[in-house]
């Protein structure tokens, strides 16, 4: 055994063994505190309430458990299973260009992990979302997504593909910076075409229309120099009765996006705070952050697959009996995660504090009160756990637990009022 292969078998067993532990404690540690509401919530939350979240938490770990070990099978059967090099020596056979071959064998093994995830989709969104009171979609417009996103991943897709694939075995040595500059700019062309035209292909946006509601948002964004395209409602309430809120684009495409489902459940004065967190994220440029990092990560990225493609104990140690460019990324693609995942806290981290920092945002530019108290409507109506494992929410969590979020906000109030 190749000592590549030695080396990826410990770290899956090592992240597999981890994710699993840290489900564990979250099941343990919500199910302990299942009886009885935290006492900052206990003015706000009923116990039916909360129990219903620790019960929405629980049902999804414990799918989520049985999704990982299916998904640990199938990637071993892909790499040292030899399931890629099946699909690339089959592919081989045609005699296509190695273009063509490339394309087909990274679509076919797409398509294949993309059905065998379908059942967990559908055991999600019509067995779970169902029994606790979220699913508002039907099967036929489940179908329908899943359609259109098939759709749109071979009309974008295959031509980024066959781009990056061209370059790797066109453009020499450096070709992984051409491939670099590519990638960059497509993903800054999806965020900006993203509100115009493809989000609209799944939902309907309209401009709000409640004048009163649109008079704040008109004056928070005048008093905080933002402009954008307009602001919207989402329908989302014809596939979930989950609620947020974002904005989404840059450019002349920035959009300000509620979901229908947020603004029945919040007061205009919750949702002027929410919205004031979220142009928090702008104006503390956590989006030009995190698009920076995002650069630095997939360069990084890239240059490491330039190196791996050379070396052949790469493929070899991996189940693949022939280099290629094509192959040398799909297992790229499917391997990284497992080396990746030890690195998760750091960027979630990140995330908290940027969260932290737009709450502070909108505390300096809203009512912080009320910005708790949409906060504790949406942990209510999201059915979001109140009493997350510490670890686990570290692992996981891109925004900080309940309690110590509403906490920085209430002692941001009492430094500056003591100031």
């Amino acid at each position: 055994m190749h000592i590549f292969t030695t080396v990826f078998l410990s770290f899956l067993a090592a992240s597999v063994l981890v994710r699993l532990w840290l489900t564990q404690r979250q099941i343990t540690h919500v199910q302990a505190n299942h009886d009885q509401v935290p006492a900052a919530f206990a003015d706000s939350i009923t116990l039916q309430d909360h129990q219903r979240a620790a019960d929405y938490s629980c049902s999804k770990l414990r799918v989520g458990r049985v999704m990982l070990g299916w998904e640990t099978l199938w990637l071993l059967l892909w790499t040292i299973g030899g399931g890629i090099n099946l699909v690339d020596q089959w592919f081989a056979g045609f005699e296509y260009s190695p273009l063509i071959t490339g394309i087909g064998v990274i679509f076919t093994l797409t398509l294949i992990s993309s059905l065998l995830d379908l059942p967990f989709s559908l055991y999600h969104t019509f067995v779970i979302e169902e029994r606790f009171g979220f699913n508002k979609t039907t099967l036929a417009t489940w179908f329908v997504d899943m359609v259109k996103t098939a759709l749109l991943m071979i009309v974008l897709g295959a031509p980024l593909l066959a781009a990056i694939l061209w370059l790797m075995n066109q453009a020499g040595e450096h070709w992984w910076i051409y491939a670099w500059l590519l990638w960059m700019g497509f993903s800054l062309t999806m965020i900006w075409a993203y509100p115009a035209f493809i989000a609209p292909l799944f939902n309907k946006f309209s401009q709000l229309e409640n004048s009163s509601l649109r008079a704040r948002i008109d004056d928070l964004l005048s008093r905080c120099g933002f402009q954008s395209r307009g602001v919207y409602v989402v329908d989302g309430s014809r596939r979930s009765s989950h609620g947020n809120a974002y904005f989404t684009g840059f450019g002349k495409n920035k959009r300000i996006v509620f979901y229908d489902t947020l603004l029945d459940s919040l007061s205009e004065d919750e949702v002027e705070a929410v919205l004031a967190h979220e142009l928090g994220h702008f104006k503390r440029k956590h989006i030009t952050k995190s698009l920076l990092l995002s650069a630095v990560i997939s360069a990084a990225g890239f240059a490491l697959l330039a190196w791996l493609m050379r070396s052949d104990w790469f493929y070899s140690s991996l189940g693949v009996e022939t280099a290629s460019t094509h192959t040398a990324l799909m297992l790229f693609m499917m391997v990284m995660p497992v080396f990746t995942y030890f690195i998760s806290p750091l960027f979630s981290a990140m995330s908290r504090k940027h969260e932290f920092e737009a709450d502070e945002f909108a505390h300096s530019n809203s009512d912080y009160k009320a910005l708790i108290s949409a906060l504790v409507n949406m942990y209510r109506d999201n059915a979001s756990t109140l009493t997350p494992d510490p670890l686990h929410s570290m692992f996981y969590d891109s925004h900080p637990p309940a309690s110590i979020r509403i906490n920085h906000l209430e002692n941001i109030a009492s430094s500056r009022s003591s100031g």
